[in-house]
């Protein structure tokens, strides 16, 4: 365990990932798991310690912008105005790859997704290496993604090389994803950058049908988080759709073996166990909530999670993205 705080624990992980090792690193939006993007034998390190499935690609993460043109082959305007407002932060772009970029990162597409993160911690790790750094979530796949370091060592804990502990994310969900490697711009996946920010700046933006539903049968994920079922505890997660009343009642009604992820204001109404994920009315609350909240239902030992869905607006649309997911798409109208 190192620590963010101790410019000598920066540099022992810089010199891990320039060994090619992994480590575990704090970024504003979750813990990211750590290699040189360069090295295709170190990249592939990260899909063992993970399990994650060799078709889901990689986010590279750049502490200066100079970096990204040594990274792709074209920056469109649309990009450079993105960075302008984003960068730092927790936006990520893709682009048509350069040939310096490993398939292991790219998942055997074309392109590549980067990402200017804004903790200083990140920066610095990227800064003192000297490389530009893959890094999924430093969770096991299909789990939770980590916000805390002591989420990284609970799942990865024996199976990488050091962990930076910085404290808790401070955005709580990955990266929004958009890719520019097409006309117009599509967004892939929903984060701390909302769809609505994105129309903003550049016009015309699609929503890809993958951040709702599952990818069609044969088609290749081109961004994390788009193709397998994730973040989910090991109970069954149900999303139900409906107002709070209905909600409430509904899960009074099934209470056997079964818990509530809801709001904090529907706590005191339901006669099952509860882990809130935040205040109904912010969004961004919910966000830094959800992956801890997804983690604790495990403690409650039940077979049924019933969720309070989200809006889907804002940043709410990026926390009804994870619950759907973690819900395996199953959604029951009220």
């Amino acid at each position: 365990m190192l620590h963010a705080s101790q410019q000598e624990d920066i540099l022992t992980a810089a010199q891990i990932l320039k060994k090619g090792g992994l480590v575990g690193i704090p970024t504003e939006t979750v813990y990211g798991l750590a290699a040189n993007a360069l090295d295709g034998n170190a990249c592939a390190k990260i899909f063992a310690a993970k399990g994650r499935p060799a078709d889901n690609p990689l986010i590279v993460h750049i502490c200066d912008i100079k970096q990204l043109y040594t990274l792709v082959r074209t920056v469109p305007e649309e990009a450079e105005k993105l960075a302008s407002l984003y960068w730092p932060g927790p936006l990520t772009m893709i682009f048509p790859k350069a040939d310096c970029i490993p398939d292991e990162v790219s998942a055997g597409l074309d392109t590549v997704a980067i990402r200017f993160p804004s903790h200083p911690a990140a920066q610095a790790v990227i800064r003192e290496s000297g490389l530009p750094l893959a890094a999924p979530s430093a969770n096991l796949s299909g789990r939770p993604s980590p916000t805390t370091a002591q989420h990284v060592l609970h799942d990865l804990g024996g199976k990488i090389d050091a962990v930076l502990d910085g404290g808790a994310c401070s955005v709580g969900l990955e990266s929004t994803v958009i890719t520019l490697a097409c006309t117009p711009p599509r967004l892939l996946r929903p984060g701390g950058v909302t769809l609505e920010q994105l129309r903003s700046a550049l016009g015309n933006v699609i929503l890809d049908p993958a951040v709702l539903n599952p990818l069609e049968a044969g088609e290749k994920a081109a961004s994390p988080g788009m193709k397998y079922k994730h973040y989910a505890p090991k109970a069954n997660v149900i999303l139900l759709d409906g107002p709070r009343e209905k909600y409430i009642s509904y899960v009074n009604e099934h209470p056997v073996n079964a818990a509530a992820l809801c709001y904090t204001e529907d706590q005191e109404f339901l006669s099952v166990p509860t882990v809130c994920y935040g205040n109904e009315q912010d969004p961004s609350e919910q966000a830094r909530e959800l992956f801890d909240a997804l983690r604790r239902l495990d403690d409650l030992g039940v077979k049924t999670v019933f969720a309070r869905q989200p809006k889907l607006d804002g940043v709410g649309l990026a926390v009804y993205n994870r619950l759907i997911r973690a819900a395996g798409f199953e959604v029951l109208k009220l």
